[in-house]
């Protein structure tokens, strides 16, 4: 009758445990928008450059060795890696929170009892065998194995573990994240560089073409053709010129140290090719579908994989409203005096199960479980955001790849136009058909212009490299 009445009322009291413990808060729930538009421009080519090898994308060797160190030496890429580490040492402790923890004990003791207490009277009266007492004071003697393991009932450490899992994938995507961008950066700092090279060997031959035409001048003042006013314009623009080679070569320099920088190295010559800079031709580049990105983008499997691990997180948070199952066990000896200590009587073991669950004061479980929802939901806009940004990303450098290609046909034209009006002022000067100013305004345009195309095709190769990465090229 008493054990019916034990067993009621335990059962009583775990049903009480669960039904207080079952009762979570309502939350607004978010699903995650992954629907993309079909095409860039009505175009559903599937064909998609961004699957290139970099290797295969970027054929200029100097190029190529310049990546192929910075994989190798970038800082910030070895910081990253360990980032990876620590995310997989976590799956690790998740891992190891999930099985049961066993450890060994061993311990010795000596203990005094007041004669009179209870425990005292009693060890004062007691003879471990026929007149025999209890040694005082008593020592003590353990060594066992002990383990404790919580039953996973809800599937909190389970949860746990797998997003811990997630969190490591998602750093090992951001790690490739990081080699797409530092590639880009690479490649689009040495195009920058070979724009520079060609600006300034193009500013040299300018500062010999002035020099020759500041000659004639001061050959025509000697025959008073000309005033000294025209001597002291082209003087001044020579000066203006040779001038603006300082600002390109401190450029060169800075750029220079800009990919050693990201090579990992102190500053040295780069190494670069002697190919004219105008003569290189733009790769042609296949955009495919959007639908792509999903898979090709590493940022966006990183963030992914982080919504994935938000989402389990909620479900931990709602784990922990629930009661936890535990259960500890040992066996082992323990004797107060050695020579007992290995003997059946010294034995002992334990086993034990233990129910629990919150009951009044919940504030803070109810508040991680806010917190964890209200970080899922953040994740899904990071998520929806990630997408939309690759998607213009993409759209914006295929638009602008187009337009530069007009604006260079454009701008060699004009180049073109300009070369040959320089010969004719030249020759108007000569036959004083022209003002001296017009020679100068010619030349002046002239170089602008050249400027200007050595930009746009700079620009040209830089939307390469960003359209490239923009597809999720690089990593792979």
């Amino acid at each position: 009758m008493l054990r019916s009445i034990i067993y009621k009322g335990i059962g009583i009291a775990c049903l009480s445990l669960t039904l207080t413990g079952c009762v979570t808060p309502s939350l607004v729930e978010k699903t995650e928008n992954k629907a993309v538009p079909a095409s860039y421009n009505n175009s559903l080519d599937a064909t998609n450059s961004g699957t290139i090898k970099w290797k295969a994308y970027f054929a200029d060797p100097q190029l190529a060795a310049l990546i192929d160190t910075a994989l190798q030496h970038n800082q910030e890429l070895h910081i990253t890696l360990q980032e990876i580490d620590i995310s997989r040492n976590e799956v690790r402790a998740r891992k190891g929170e999930y099985l049961p923890s066993v450890a060994l004990r061993a311990g010795t003791g000596v203990d005094k009892v007041a004669r009179y207490t209870n425990i005292g009277a009693m060890e004062a009266t007691t003879e471990i065998r026929p007149e025999k007492a209890m040694p005082e004071p008593l020592s003590d003697f353990l060594v066992g194995a002990f383990a404790t393991w919580e039953v996973d009932v809800w599937h909190k450490l389970r949860h746990a573990k797998q997003a811990a899992v997630y969190r490591y994938l998602a750093s090992v995507e951001g790690r490739n994240f990081m080699v797409t961008n530092l590639i880009a950066e690479i490649a689009d700092a040495y195009y920058e560089l070979l724009a520079l090279d060609s600006q300034l060997a193009i500013l040299k031959q300018n500062i010999e073409l002035q020099h020759n035409a500041l000659k004639i001048v001061k050959i025509q003042k000697e025959a008073t053709r000309v005033t000294e006013l025209a001597v002291r314009r082209f003087e001044a623009q020579l000066l203006h010129t040779q001038g603006l080679q300082f600002d390109i070569q401190q450029k060169i320099t800075e750029t220079e140290n800009r990919i050693n920088f990201l090579v990992g190295q102190y500053p040295q010559p780069i190494q670069r090719s002697t190919e004219p800079f105008e003569a290189m031709v733009p790769e042609t580049i296949q955009a495919g579908i959007p639908a792509q990105l999903l898979a090709n983008r590493p940022d966006i499997k990183q963030a992914e994989l982080a919504l994935a691990a938000a989402k389990l997180d909620t479900k931990v948070a709602k784990a922990m409203f629930y009661p936890s199952l535990g259960i500890s066990a040992g066996i082992g000896y323990q004797a107060f005096n050695p020579s007992f200590l290995l003997k059946p009587e010294s034995m002992l073991y334990t086993l034990a199960g233990d129910l629990a669950a919150p009951l009044i004061n919940k504030n803070a479980i109810k508040a991680n479980y806010n917190s964890a929802n209200a970080k899922q939901i953040q994740a899904i806009y990071h998520y929806e955001r990630t997408v939309l940004s690759a998607y213009i990303e993409v759209l914006n450098q295929l638009a602008r790849i187009d337009n530069l290609d007009k604006s260079y046909d454009l701008k060699s034209r004009e180049v073109e136009a300009l070369t040959h009006s320089i010969a004719i002022s030249k020759d108007l000067f000569a036959s004083a058909r022209a003002d001296y100013m017009e020679v100068l305004l010619t030349q002046r345009e002239a170089l602008e212009t050249k400027f200007e195309l050595i930009e746009t095709k700079k620009n040209q190769m830089s939307a390469l490299v960003k359209v490239y990465r923009a597809l999720g090229g690089g990593w792979n």
